[in-house]
Order: structure tokens, then C-alpha cells, then sequence
């Protein structure tokens, strides 16, 4: 399996197989699609192998039907219809008393761990404290906020960070044949989600939505006021690509900030915009700022579901007139 990133984390789990201290309980956290699961499936399927070394040997009969996902001491439980529900890990906990079919351990994975219900977490609360000394359980979540202090207590925490923005740019121009440009763009969007950098990366609809933001951007900051009102009609159309049409427009005026600061492009983002760029340098730093801020109080007022189009309406009249 390809892991991009968390060298430390994979180098502190081998340690614990290899000097045999492996917790029974995990939680990785950290921001969404930057790998935890990816690391988390490569540890379980590490403990499930039947030749017990480092990382799994992807020959074996475990290895192979985990790959194939039909591993009889492997459990997945997932959300369903945004939510983990009690009778879920009931489910979970009943199948924990049968013994392994194949190895010496039973691996479970709890995604969006997030989104255990309250009483499924207390359900689960005992059967942490003491677990059958052959299973072995990964809660993965974005965060810990909704998850009860005495699940957090019981966990071996192992907190994930966004990748290096170089690490991702080599495997987009390496295994995806973007262009360097392109592919710092995509990183930077990504913020560190190879997830996502992945994602972006074989979304062609996408890059068509940036260009689309960029040019109407552009008219709305060099046009009249009545300009406004036509290109409202690009944001209702695109509504549910909303927070990513918010991110691009803000990342711009964030590089526009940097290039009149700095006077130079190792910074920019949009890098392969920049003759639109410059044309806009004529903005003063307070103005971009001041949009900047418009910006991010339309996003928090699209997430109150306040007015959609009058949110919009007012972010782009107030990019005139600042």
C-alpha cells in the first residue's frame, strides 16, 4: 500500500511490534484524508500476517485475503446514514468473544469514530477497559471533540498532520503527470490531504471551476458594479461546490497580499496565473485584506445557512467597494 507521509508514526508502530507493546486500543486523529486509515489498514493487516514481521509480506493466505477483504479476524465498522449506532457495536462486541479463525488476533477498526452515538460509546466503554487480549481496536476520527473522555482514556492517541506540500507535489507530477505548477497548485489547495490532492488531481470538473472563479473574480475587481449582479448567477448555478469556489477566491487574494508584500512568486500559489495576478496588483494591501475578511464572513454565514444569495451579493459588492 502507498503511504505518503508519517515516516514517525509508521517507524513508532513498527517499535511497538517489534518490541511486542502494541496497545490494545488505538485513536488516530488528525485532519480529514491525509492517511490515517491508510496507516491504520497497513498495521492491521501487518498484525494480521502470518510471517510476524515488520510490514506485511503480501504473500501470505492473511495477507491475501485481506487484500481481498475477506479476512475472517478483520472488522470493519462504518457509519451509516452519518451515524454509528449502538446495535453497531453491540454487533462488534458479540463477534470480540469468538476467538481468531486464522492467527493469534482480531483487528477492528472504528472509521468517523466521530460519529458514535453516545449510547454506542458507553456500550463500548467496558469492552475497552478490558478487551480479549487478542483483539486489538483502531478508532479513526477527524477529531476527538464528540468522543467521550473516558473512550479517550483507554487509547494509545497518535495524532496525524497534514503531509509535506513536497512529498504530495512529487507523487502528483510522478504518478499523475502534472506539470509543477499544477501540481504545487493542488497541494497547496489540498493543505496537506493527499486525499484530496488525489482527488483534485482526477477532477477535471474542478479545474474548470477554478478558471470559471478566477475569470469572474477578475470582471467583478476591474468591472462595474452591475457586473455584480450578472455573475450571481455563476454562484447559484455552482451552490454546491460552494466551499470550494470560497477556498480558490480566497487563496487568491491571499497571493495577491504575498506578491504586493514580497514582489515575488516562490510564495504564490497561483503560480500559473500570474499575468491575471499582476493585473490586479493595482488593489493596496489594506483592500485585499479587508476583502479577505468579506471572505471568511460569507463562509461563516453560508455554514449559519443564512441567505445564500444575499451572502454572495454582499461579498462581492463589498470586493468594489473596499
Amino acid at each position: 500500500m502507498d503511504i505518503v507521509g508519517h515516516e514517525k508514526i509508521i517507524q513508532s508502530l513498527k517499535r511497538a511490534i517489534e518490541n511486542d507493546k502494541i496497545s490494545h486500543s488505538y485513536l488516530f486523529q488528525g485532519p480529514e484524508a491525509i492517511g490515517k486509515k491508510k496507516v491504520a489498514y497497513e498495521f492491521a493487516k501487518t498484525l494480521l500476517c502470518k510471517r510476524r514481521g515488520l510490514e506485511p509480506c503480501n504473500e501470505c493466505s492473511s495477507c491475501i485475503k485481506f487484500d481481498s477483504s475477506n479476512h475472517p479476524d478483520f472488522y470493519l465498522v462504518e457509519a451509516e446514514k452519518n451515524t454509528i449506532k449502538k446495535s453497531q457495536i453491540e454487533e462488534a462486541i458479540k463477534s470480540m468473544m469468538l476467538k481468531p479463525l486464522e492467527g493469534n488476533r482480531k483487528i477492528y477498526i472504528i472509521d468517523d469514530s466521530f460519529k458514535l452515538r453516545k449510547e454506542a460509546q458507553n456500550a463500548f466503554l467496558k469492552t475497552l477497559e478490558e478487551p480479549p487480549s487478542y483483539v486489538n481496536i483502531i478508532l479513526i476520527s477527524t477529531s476527538s471533540e464528540n468522543i467521550l473522555p473516558t473512550i479517550l482514556s483507554r487509547c494509545e492517541v497518535i495524532n496525524f498532520i497534514p503531509v509535506e506540500k513536497e512529498k504530495i507535489v512529487k507523487v502528483l507530477i510522478e504518478k499523475y503527470g502534472k506539470k509543477t505548477e499544477e501540481a504545487e497548485f493542488i497541494s497547496s489547495f489540498s493543505r496537506g490531504s493527499i486525499g484530496r490532492a488525489i482527488e483534485l488531481c482526477r477532477n477535471e470538473e474542478f479545474f474548470n471551476l477554478r478558471e470559471k472563479t478566477i475569470e469572474t473574480i477578475d470582471e467583478i475587481v476591474k468591472g462595474d458594479r452591475l457586473k455584480v449582479f450578472s455573475d450571481i448567477s455563476f454562484f447559484e448555478a455552482n451552490k454546491n461546490s460552494i466551499d470550494e469556489i470560497l477556498d480558490i477566491i480566497l487563496y487568491w487574494f491571499r497571493d495577491l497580499f504575498i506578491y504586493k508584500e514580497t514582489n515575488s512568486t516562490d510564495l504564490i500559489i497561483n503560480r500559473d496565473k500570474m499575468e491575471i495576478l499582476s493585473s490586479q496588483k493595482f488593489l493596496s494591501k489594506d483592500k485585499i485584506n479587508d476583502i479577505m475578511e468579506y471572505i471568511m464572513v460569507t463562509k461563516r454565514n453560508i455554514d449559519l445557512r443564512l441567505n445564500y444569495q444575499l451572502s454572495i451579493e454582499t461579498m462581492l459588492l463589498k470586493m468594489q467597494e473596499v
